[in-house]
């Protein structure tokens, strides 16, 4: 028998008024009586509310879309549990900012699922998971001679502001420095007012700030999350390759993968954003996972060499702290956080995994043990800092948290 869930609670309650009622349970010197009837109730309400859970969950619905460009399976033929994922989607309705998500196993697109404003063409800025682009096109950069090296200086970019510079230490950043979080700029999400400068103040002239920003640690020291280090990143790339973010990802990094740049954000300068706004959508967002976790590959050619791969998911800087408690972790499950090169790593259960992280929940998460991609893109939380918008980034983190922790270790 399935009843929907709101009537299990009436059954059970009938069930109760049942044994109550019963001559045998009214009996006197029948006493245990009543501990027959109730572990019978107990049993019978179990298997209800069990009865009902499965038929929820079987009802889900998560089958991919009709599209060419992702080879298509199921969980089951790629050796996932149904139910597990069933589950996934089932939590994921619940969600009111959640837009997509996706799970990619063994190369195929195996689920797929949008909600509230989602679609599979939807797009919108996934915020801060750019910095893992823009890592990829500083290889790209290097790769094609416009540069000659990590360990270039910030500053040798950057030429109008040289007679400006007071703190010497500025001189001595470089491009690895940048990309590791390690440039010495300080957190903006942690000191508001470089938050407030960066954000809210209408000024999008970013530039000027290599040099009113002061440095908060020596540069190659401390991590230190800074979106202006990552978006002097993109401009490095733009100025050494004398063209724009844009067009440049493009030709060269979402081209070769079979997907497109939708939209990216410039500032005041017309430089688009290094640090966050690039526009593509969810399947596009896993075949740039799918390229991370084939090393580099994707269908064959060489997109990236495998050596930037393997040095952007290395933890250059680990047990970071978000709540300045005593543990290093993010939400309920993610634990053990570390930083690459504009890449996320973490370990939930048995699991380790890097992840491109944007705020609000824009996450391409790549379990490279189990060969699997989960991408979430969600509602961009424009104009609210971390904590603001928290509850609701913090729900889709714990949503894939507790899924990846379900996951059998392979």
């Amino acid at each position: 028998m399935y009843l929907p869930r709101k009537d299990n609670d009436t059954l059970r309650l009938n069930l109760l008024k049942y044994i109550v009622h019963c001559p045998l349970f009214r009996s006197k010197g029948r006493q245990y009586s009543f501990l027959l009837f109730t572990g019978v109730i107990l049993i019978l309400s179990s298997l209800v509310g069990c009865t009902s859970r499965t038929q929820d969950l079987e009802a889900v619905k998560y089958t991919p879309q009709p599209g060419d460009d992702w080879k298509v399976s199921t969980p089951a033929e790629q050796g996932l549990d149904p139910m597990l994922v069933a589950e996934l989607y089932y939590n994921a309705a619940e969600l009111e900012t959640l837009y997509g998500l996706l799970v990619v196993k063994n190369g195929h697109l195996i689920t797929e699922g949008y909600f509230n404003e989602g679609a599979v063409e939807q797009l919108s800025g996934r915020q801060s998971a750019t910095k893992s682009y823009t890592s990829a096109l500083v290889r790209i950069a290097l790769d094609q001679g416009c540069l000659s090296s990590v360990d270039q200086k910030m500053m040798d970019f950057f030429p109008e502001f040289a007679g400006k510079i007071t703190d010497p230490r500025k001189e001595q950043i470089t491009i690895r420095d940048m990309l590791q979080m390690r440039s010495g700029y300080p957190s903006e999400d942690r000191e508001s007012p470089y938050f407030d400068t960066l954000f809210l103040s209408g000024n999008w002239h970013w530039l000027p700030h290599i040099v009113d920003f002061p440095l908060t640690s020596d540069p190659g020291t401390e991590f230190s999350y800074s979106n202006l280090t990552s978006h002097l990143l993109g401009v490095i790339v733009a100025r050494a390759c004398d063209t724009d973010l844009k067009s440049y990802g493009q030709k060269n990094l979402f081209s070769p993968i079979n997907a497109a740049v939708g939209g990216w954000t410039r500032d005041a300068d017309n430089y688009n954003w290094g640090w966050g706004e690039i526009y593509v959508t969810a399947r596009d967002m896993a075949k740039f996972g799918l390229l991370y976790l084939n090393e580099g590959e994707y269908d064959g050619k060489r997109v990236v060499s495998a050596d930037w791969v393997r040095e952007s998911l290395q933890r250059y800087s680990e047990n970071i702290n978000f709540t300045g408690w005593f543990s290093s972790k993010l939400g309920s499950y993610f634990r053990d956080i570390g930083y690459g090169y504009q890449w996320w790593s973490a370990r939930v259960g048995k699991h380790h995994f890097d992840f491109a992280w944007g705020h609000g929940g824009q996450l391409i998460v790549l379990l490279d043990e189990l060969d699997m991609i989960i991408v979430t893109t969600a509602d961009p939380l424009h104009g609210l800092p971390a904590g603001a918008g928290w509850k609701h980034e913090g729900a889709i983190i714990d949503l894939l948290g507790k899924f990846i922790k379900s996951l059998p270790k392979e």
